[in-house]
């Protein structure tokens, strides 16, 4: 089976060298498997001539007609080849075998069309018929001019086996008709495979075996019209899509953890004297973590784990924990951030704790003068420096450590993959930590994640008042206002997000010059601030640390403020035209407030009406604060993006059917069997490493 579905393109029988193939090529079309992994945009079935009124409605039809009249118009706004002016066509004919009439439509068609049609009487015509208005119509039709001598005088007779049309998507400028002269050169044998998983797998899915569904969905059998057959062929491939990808994540966890690493044997009073550090008591979760992370470290391979949780539930507590158990060993730390203002924060939340411990902390950010940086990277080199915080300035080729053995990585997400591999490869077998503040609903940790070792947090500090959430539009806005008011009165201070910097004629949003002015002009007697991703790292810095000293009531701000700044008096966050931001981004905004002992608020201001949808996807933050129903929300929105490839989409997207949202099921059932067939049928995950292994994809991001 594997081998013939390895057969090179060019060595089918009856394949030439041609544009076509190499275009294919390029699209990384090289094999047999690869023609079968592109599938069909639809089927139908092939149309047989009959009257007008025995058509259905978004099906293809044939039929044959007299031409009673045809018009055309010029359309200057589109020209041909030559600068010719294109024609829109409209032609009426009346049924050879009835009394029906139906239109005829061909846009932007080059006046030769026109002359045909002109002296045209008989036209036999296929394309799909559309209800307009309560009459029959087709538009750009295929059609061919007939002479009556020629038309059968009665309706020829219904085929048995009339076959099928296929509509394949252009690939790189092969259109649907050239692909299939590929298609229909595949030798009978490679639509007989075997089928590789056991009966009572393909029972439990509901799924036609492998062979049948390729047939299926290729439109190669009667059947394959039926939409149940469809159905059950499309869960077979669904489901051979989410196994590939598993021993995929499987191959690239092995080659990840193949180097060695340094092994630290964590003790149970390590972990407590640490602990203590911080003047709260550990949650549950974070002490589970902490757990996972010791076991992690002890290992002899690179940790590579994610921390995953709600913003404030205390991931970077474990994070520093962690690290100092690290430094104990006698190794290095680096903590890398995505923003300066998060870096900073860090920095100064955790440079006390540090030194206390008897380890020497420092910061590495892009605004450092070159004299200062070059000062700082001699010290992490000569081993000066234990714990270092910075940005993408840690990963830059002058920096090195003397003795790196663990990396924390805040706000993942913001990072590539190339640039956490560039900052663990400073070190030898680095263990690796990496944080995000957006849960990871299951079906993604089993995909985009599924390489990372996963510890969740979900339980949150004591003491934490919590955070109500409310939508604002033009008939409570003056309430708002007012509350803003009261709040400021009461010494406590509030965030305004915007989603632009300036006025976008475009784009009808709100921006952050208009509201900086129009709250200036509502509270002339409050200390209002901007800030915005384009200002200066100094400008942006001074910012965070006004408002963190209470210089500032009201800060407006782009969503730079999602991570980086963490101010406890700050109890109001206000997003204007919420419906401009993704789910996880609003919940991520709103994890900026009510992170002490006062409530937080959470305003979702509509300057307009907003559609019903985009209000409905604003009622679930109201009506919940859970990060993983949110997040669950948010991955049905925007789609589960690409998991192999550095792209979010692309060159790979005409071959996928699976779908993480649609699919979950099946997802969660090749896992489950995948753990099964290591104990009974292991011949299956090695027929598919093989399989994979030619994939380059398994290796695109190691």
């Amino acid at each position: 089976m594997f081998d013939s579905l390895q057969t090179p393109i060019n060595e089918l029988k009856g394949v030439r060298k041609s544009k076509s193939l190499e275009r294919l090529n390029q699209a990384g079309l090289n094999k047999v498997e690869d023609l079968l992994w592109v599938l069909p945009l639809r089927l139908q079935k092939n149309p047989e001539i009959t009257t007008f009124d025995n058509g259905n409605p978004d099906e293809l039809f044939m039929g044959i007609g007299k031409l009673l009249n045809v018009e055309s118009y010029p359309n200057h706004r589109v020209k041909g080849k030559g600068g010719v002016t294109l024609q829109n066509v409209s032609a009426i004919l009346q049924d050879y075998y009835s009394e029906e009439h139906l239109t005829l439509k061909w846009f932007n068609s080059y006046p030769s069309i026109v002359a045909k049609l002109r002296k045209a009487e008989f036209l036999e015509f296929e394309g799909v018929l559309q209800n307009y208005r309560g009459s029959f119509q087709i538009l750009n039709p295929k059609f061919n001019i007939l002479d009556e001598a020629d038309i059968p005088h009665s309706l020829p007779e219904p085929s048995e086996n009339p076959g099928i049309k296929i509509q394949y998507p252009t690939i790189n400028g092969v259109d649907s008709n050239n692909f299939k002269k590929f298609i229909d050169k595949l030798p009978k044998e490679i639509w007989n495979i075997s089928e590789y998983l056991p009966d009572h797998i393909l029972e439990e899915a509901h799924m036609h075996d492998l062979p049948t569904a390729l047939k299926i969905i290729h439109g190669q059998v009667l059947e394959s019209l039926d939409s149940r057959n469809r159905d059950l062929a499309k869960r077979r491939l669904v489901y051979e899509e989410f196994l590939r990808e598993q021993i995929m994540i499987k191959a690239r966890r092995e080659l990840e953890k193949k180097p060695t690493s340094p092994t630290f044997d964590i003790s149970k009073e390590q972990l407590e004297k640490h602990s203590a550090l911080f003047p709260y008591e550990l949650t549950v979760d974070q002490k589970k973590s902490l757990e996972d992370i010791k076991t992690d470290l002890s290992l002899g391979h690179p940790m590579m784990r994610m921390i995953q949780g709600d913003v404030g539930c205390g991931k970077t507590t474990v994070a520093a924990i962690a690290s100092l158990c690290v430094l104990d060993k006698g190794f290095q730390a680096a903590l890398m951030c995505p923003t300066e203002s998060l870096a900073l924060q860090h920095y100064r939340g955790l440079k006390d704790l540090i030194e206390k411990s008897g380890y020497t902390v420092d910061l590495l950010v892009g605004s450092l003068s070159p004299k200062e940086k070059a000062a700082r990277q001699q010290k992490l080199a000569n081993g000066e420096v234990d714990f270092v915080i910075g940005t993408h300035a840690l990963f830059q080729d002058s920096v090195s450590f003397k003795k790196l053995g663990f990396v924390v990585i805040d706000e993942q997400h913001k990072f590539g993959v190339d640039q956490r591999l560039k900052l663990v490869s400073k070190g030898e077998g680095v263990h690796c930590l990496t944080m995000t503040a957006t849960p990871i609903p299951r079906s993604l940790s089993l995909t985009q994640y599924g390489d990372l070792d996963l510890s969740v947090i979900k339980t949150m500090p004591a003491g934490r008042k919590g955070i109500k959430t409310r939508i604002v539009n033009p008939d409570n806005f003056q309430n708002f206002l007012t509350f803003i008011n009261t709040r400021i009165g009461m010494k406590e201070q509030v965030y305004v997000v915007v989603p632009a910097i300036t006025e976008n004629p475009e784009m009808d949003i709100v921006n952050l010059e208009n509201v900086h002015k129009r709250f200036n002009e509502i509270f002339p007697h409050h200390r209002i601030l901007a800030l915005h991703g384009q200002q200066k790292p100094e400008e942006k810095n001074d910012a965070y640390t006004k408002f963190a000293a209470h210089e500032v009531d009201i800060l407006i701000s782009t969503s730079v403020i999602e991570v980086g700044i963490n101010v406890p008096n700050a109890t109001v966050m206000a997003i204007m035209n919420p419906d401009r931001f993704g789910l996880s981004s609003l919940h991520q905004l709103r994890g900026r407030v009510g992170r002490g002992e006062k409530p937080g608020f959470c305003f979702l201001v509509n300057d307009k009406k907003i559609s019903p949808e985009a209000e409905g996807r604003l009622e679930i933050l109201e009506k919940t604060n859970d990060g993983f129903v949110i997040a669950e929300e948010d991955l049905k929105n925007r789609g589960q993006g690409n998991i192999f490839g550095k792209e979010q989409s692309g060159s790979e997207e005409y071959r996928k059917i699976a779908n993480i949202i649609e699919h979950q099921d099946l997802l969660f059932t090749v896992k489950d069997d995948l753990l099964k067939f290591e104990n009974t049928n292991p011949e299956i995950i090695e027929y598919l490493s093989e399989v994979v292994s030619k994939d380059q994809r398994v290796f695109s991001t190691i």
